[in-house]
């Protein structure tokens, strides 16, 4: 589409819109979720709602820059451990096009008894990315790894050092050349959703936490467990904050 790019280079028309569905559902949806699952754990936890509140209360403009909201460590470790505790994607798979070997951090053994190293992966297997499970993992994150906690940030754990994500050292965006391409966008996106809502507004759940369940198709959405027909929702009471 672009006139500086040489024609053999150029998608067809055919091929971009093969790709509409994917930017609705992976650079929209995504996002969307991703903030929905702030919001949640922010209800949560008043005191980190309000520490970050207090941070991008420093930002003397409603319009901040890119850099400005790069610029906001405790806003940049809220995100991150969001996005570690509630992946929007909480799986993936991939399908080997070859035989493989697979290394194991630590030998296994199976039901007969056998020590394996390793798996020999057969051409034409699904390999399932359990992402949810290993950002929240106890052996890399602690026994506190289901907690909300954006401090742990500070100083985050050896271990987390050996996940080969392409951000963040969690498996959020996956990694590797098929990791998500537009990760950048959707972290600016979301910190700028975090600015203007969590500034101009206090956040609780409009309902008790044992209400809220979640599920996972694709993309993990909350829902109320009395009422899963109506489908994904977070019942939220908002109210403005008084600025001085």
């Amino acid at each position: 589409m672009a006139t500086d790019i040489a024609e053999h280079q150029q998608m067809s028309d055919e091929e971009v819109l093969a790709q509409i569905p994917t930017f609705l559902a992976a650079g929209h949806e995504t996002t969307s979720t991703g903030t929905t699952w702030a919001l949640y754990a922010l209800s949560e936890t008043p005191q980190v709602q309000k520490k970050l509140r207090d941070e991008l209360s420093t930002i003397l403009t409603d319009n901040p820059t890119m850099d400005e909201l790069n610029s906001l460590p405790y806003l940049d470790a809220v995100v991150r451990e969001v996005l570690r505790l509630y992946p929007p994607v909480p799986f993936s798979q991939r399908l080997t096009v070859k035989e493989d070997v697979i290394p194991l951090s630590a030998a296994v053994t199976d039901r007969n008894g056998k020590v394996h190293e390793y798996l020999e992966v057969p051409k034409g297997q699904f390999i399932f990315l359990p992402i949810l499970s290993v950002n929240r993992d106890k052996k890399i994150w602690g026994e506190d790894s289901l907690k909300f906690r954006p401090e742990r940030w500070e100083s985050p754990p050896e271990g987390a050092s050996a996940i080969p994500g392409v951000w963040g050292n969690m498996l959020t965006f996956i990694g590797g050349p098929r990791a998500c391409i537009g990760y950048r966008f959707s972290l600016v996106e979301m910190k700028a959703l975090l600015f203007t809502l969590v500034r101009a507004f206090e956040f609780e759940l409009g309902v008790p936490a044992e209400e809220i369940g979640v599920s996972s198709w694709i993309v993990q959405r909350p829902f109320l467990r009395s009422n899963p027909e109506a489908g994904g929702q977070l019942p939220l009471k908002v109210k403005p904050v008084r600025r001085m």
